[in-house]
């Protein structure tokens, strides 16, 4: 067992220097072509501090543990939105761009309403709706680059020195990241599938719970910098786009390379207990920290107290179940 959890926590350390790396190259070379500064957070960003979920999940998939693919996803989302938003809001509280939110929000409810709909009617995700969720990830990115596009950014100082450095070091921190977090993930999953056994907890409790925590800590990283550097709006940006990037690339990735059912570990009112709980709970604190945000233009301690507390809750209600 000793074995196990240290191969475990080796894995998440990979994965969290795996992202770090990933992120400062890919936002290295962004930067060395005058990319907008918003688009970078948008896009490159959120998909690298995504990128050990979709590992995770996809990896999960093909060896034929569907339930850690899917709880990772909704476990992530949460994780995201009640414990690092919520740490960032009941921290330092402040105002945010309701122009720059706009389009990850929507897009994320509309894949969101695409995966209640497809997890409620059937149960089951299949290749057509991994194509489905691809689908509403490119067309997001199409977007999101195109509305960026239209508000080109000047070149800075930073800029310019960032130019006068090597871009084979920006290249190499792109690759070798992307290793590790490979390295990272199957170590992740291995290892969790064995401490969830022999601890005698459902995979998916696991992948709701640490696993989601351990794939969610380069966002927290993100957060915490952003928190300290006094960027509060784009540890904000990152989380929705991160967690838009869960639901339609790592979900869509996952089911399009390995079909999975949704996992049946008890019943709720006589339903699968993860379509009473985890699906609404999802749901439920991406609408408290969002829609205030998007019709006050900032967020308040009490948003982010009350995510932390259902965090709590939702973790609480896990391991009892």
């Amino acid at each position: 067992m000793v074995i196990p959890v240290l191969l475990f926590l080796i894995g998440l350390v990979l994965l969290i220097k795996g992202g770090d790396w990933f992120v400062d190259g890919a936002t290295g070379i962004a930067h060395r072509f005058h990319v907008p500064e918003l688009l970078i957070g948008a896009t490159v960003v959120s998909i690298g501090t995504t990128l050990p979920e979709v590992m995770v999940s996809a990896t999960s998939a093909v060896g034929g543990h569907g339930e850690i693919a899917y709880g990772n996803a909704i476990g992530s989302v949460i994780c995201n939105t009640a414990l690092i938003a919520g740490i960032s809001a009941a921290i330092r509280p402040g105002r945010v761009e309701r122009n720059s939110l706009k389009t990850p929000v929507i897009f994320f409810f509309i894949a969101a309403a695409f995966y209640v709909l497809t997890a409620y009617t059937s149960g089951h995700f299949g290749r057509m709706a991994g194509v489905a969720l691809l689908s509403i990830f490119a067309i997001y990115m199409i977007f999101t680059v195109n509305q960026m596009k239209q508000a080109p950014q000047e070149a800075s100082a930073a800029d310019a020195e960032r130019d006068e450095g090597s871009m084979t070091k920006e290249l190499v921190l792109l690759v070798v990241g992307a290793v590790l977090i490979a390295i990272g993930a199957r170590l992740l999953v291995d290892n969790g599938t064995l401490i969830a056994e022999a601890m005698g907890v459902p995979e998916s409790v696991i992948a709701l719970t640490f696993v989601a925590l351990g794939t969610s800590l380069p966002e927290l990283v993100t957060a915490v910098t952003s928190l300290v550097k006094g960027h509060g709006a784009l540890s904000l940006g990152n989380v929705i786009g991160a967690n838009l990037f869960n639901l339609v690339l790592v979900s869509g990735v996952a089911s399009f390379l390995a079909p999975f059912d949704i996992p049946q570990n008890g019943e709720i009112a006589g339903m699968n207990s993860s379509l009473v709980l985890d699906v609404p709970v999802m749901l439920a604190v991406m609408v408290i920290l969002t829609v205030p945000a998007m019709f006050k233009g900032k967020l308040s301690r009490v948003q982010g107290i009350v995510l932390l507390a259902i965090y709590a809750a939702f973790c609480a209600v896990c391991f009892i179940m």
